[in-house]
């Protein structure tokens, strides 16, 4: 009897070590890759990702590193959302041992100017009560809004303006407590313990002026260049090969620049052909397909499940 205990204390404790060798630093996948100096994959976003439960389930074993959710163009459902969160939580883990993939949504807010962003703020409180893990500022042309935007989402205590209230359901989703999740839902790499990536689309003429000033301020974690409504902006013809334009070259010259000035991550569109140039030159987030990805992750040496 005796030593069929010692055996079973013995593999129950290399059980306990086995696990707790797997288990993930953040809460955030897309975060964790990035601290480790790796590139992150996405989609979704205009691809159609659905606001459903069963959306959810289907999406969370997903071979992206986070989900771009659209609410810019598609319909500002919160309520789906917060269903398709519910659904990622049920079909995860992930294969890297995460609650569930990252989620970043482009909140239909205008970064006209602070104004705007300050009386649009509670549109990010009701999409960050869901559980995501990041927002995106779409048209983010002034300092003055992008500094609302990041004390809109961050709580009190690190400086910022974002009620209580969400912390409870966000929690369930992240699983954990809603007091730990009031210490950890904040802005990375400014918190290096935070769990949330804050993005910028620079992506029309107003926004390229003051891409240096905007990505100055501190919150902001990556920004892109949004070539379909920059070149709408230019008054470049839309296209397959607008993005060769010298106007719109300039224009993602700009954007690069000031994200490499602040060391914050570039966001560009990738494929299979172009992944390993990208990487070099500086892309750290790419819009991709499968394939794309796998390539990426091949060149920089990736370990998978990651």
């Amino acid at each position: 009897m005796k030593r069929m205990f010692v055996v079973t204390v013995t593999v129950v404790v290399s059980v306990i070590a086995l696990h707790g060798a797997d288990t993930p630093k953040h809460i955030n996948r897309a975060i964790e890759l990035l601290a480790g100096g790796q590139p992150i994959y996405y989609t979704g976003s205009h691809e159609g990702t659905e606001g459903s439960f069963a959306q959810g389930v289907k999406d969370a074993q997903t071979w992206a590193d986070y989900i771009s959710y659209d609410m810019e163009h598609a319909p500002f459902d919160v309520k789906g959302l917060a269903e398709y969160m519910q659904g990622l939580a049920k079909g995860g883990p992930t294969k890297s041992g995460h609650r569930t993939p990252a989620v970043i949504v482009n909140v239909p807010v205008d970064g006209t100017d602070e104004a705007t962003v300050r009386a649009n703020a509670w549109m990010f409180q009701q999409v960050l009560a869901t559980g995501v893990h990041g927002v995106l500022l779409c048209h983010a042309d002034t300092p003055g809004a992008v500094r609302a935007f990041v004390e809109a989402v961050r709580f009190p205590a690190y400086g910022g303006r974002r009620g209580v209230h969400g912390n409870s359901t966000a929690a369930r989703i992240w699983g954990i407590t809603a007091d730990q999740y009031g210490e950890k839902a904040d802005a990375w790499p400014l918190n290096p313990n935070g769990e949330l990536l804050l993005g910028l689309k620079l992506e029309d003429k107003y926004a390229l002026e003051n891409a240096e000033a905007n990505t100055k301020i501190p919150g902001v974690a990556f920004a892109e260049w949004g070539p379909g409504d920059m070149a709408f902006s230019l008054g470049v013809k839309s296209g397959p090969g607008s993005v060769n334009a010298p106007q719109m070259q300039a224009a993602r010259s700009k954007v690069l620049a000031a994200t490499k000035a602040q060391k914050i991550f570039f966001l560009n569109s990738v494929n299979a052909d172009n992944v390993v140039d990208m990487i070099k030159e500086g892309v750290m987030i790419g819009a991709a397909n499968e394939k794309a990805a796998e390539a990426g992750r091949k060149f920089t040496k990736r370990t998978m499940p990651w």
